[in-house]
């Protein structure tokens, strides 16, 4: 019932700042479930909550956040695990693989930290770990205009922002054992990265922008068949 009320009272409020536009929610699937995005800005967490009506989340969230007024709030109502993220946090990585066996949504952003830039930095190889070791599959999701200074200025001028919300297909993960298993880690890393990438504009696909994946995952969207 907390969970359920907060999630309430946050889309209630985003409602009045935001305007939030949605593509390919349809692809995704029931069950266990990786929905990997990009980390523009702090409104992350709460459009994700705004699109997803499931309640089985699994949610990372910075330590930093622990004791925020609104994001303490949605960590605690969500059951968030609490992240370390300046060093290897081998037990929270064990509380979201213990938590993932029990099955549901893992919501995780492959970057690990918000983007200063506003576009796609390098991402940490975790996501693709967690997805081979669990078995679930990714979903990746792009996400435009939750970048902190775009909301703040509109909140500046009583102006609701337009967030974009795109849903991609659901991709499977296999990481063989042995020799190769991190070069193999980072092409699954960058796989999803550049499928987030494909669905976003150029000027914010950062350092994956000249990636041949992405590249060639755009030019087929440009050229397939209306």
């Amino acid at each position: 019932m907390k969970f359920r009320l907060i999630r309430s009272i946050i889309r209630f409020i985003m409602n009045l700042i935001a305007d939030i536009e949605v593509h390919g929610l349809e692809k995704m699937p029931p069950g266990n479930l990786i929905g990997a995005s990009n980390h523009l800005g702090r409104l992350d967490t709460a459009a994700m909550l705004c699109v997803v009506d499931r309640e089985d989340i699994i949610m990372p969230v910075a330590e930093k956040y622990k004791n925020h007024w609104l994001f303490g709030l949605i960590g605690r109502a969500a059951n968030a695990i609490w992240l370390n993220r300046f060093e290897a946090d081998f037990s929270a990585l064990r509380e979201i693989l213990a938590r993932m066996e029990k099955g549901g949504l893992l919501v995780i952003a492959p970057e690990g930290t918000r983007s200063k830039s506003e576009a796609l930095q390098e991402a940490k190889l975790g996501v693709a770990f967690l997805a081979n070791k669990s078995g679930f599959p990714i979903l990746p999701v792009a996400a435009t205009g939750t970048e902190d200074r775009v909301v703040l200025e509109n909140l500046k001028r009583f102006r609701r922002t337009k967030i974009v919300v795109k849903v991609g297909d659901p991709i499977r993960i296999e990481i063989p054992k042995g020799k190769g298993r991190e070069q193999a880690l980072r092409e699954a890393t960058d796989e999803i990265m550049c499928q987030i990438g494909a669905m976003l504009p150029e000027s914010y696909r950062g350092f994956y922008a000249n990636h041949p994946r992405l590249l060639e995952l755009v030019n087929h969207h440009d050229t397939a068949p209306a």
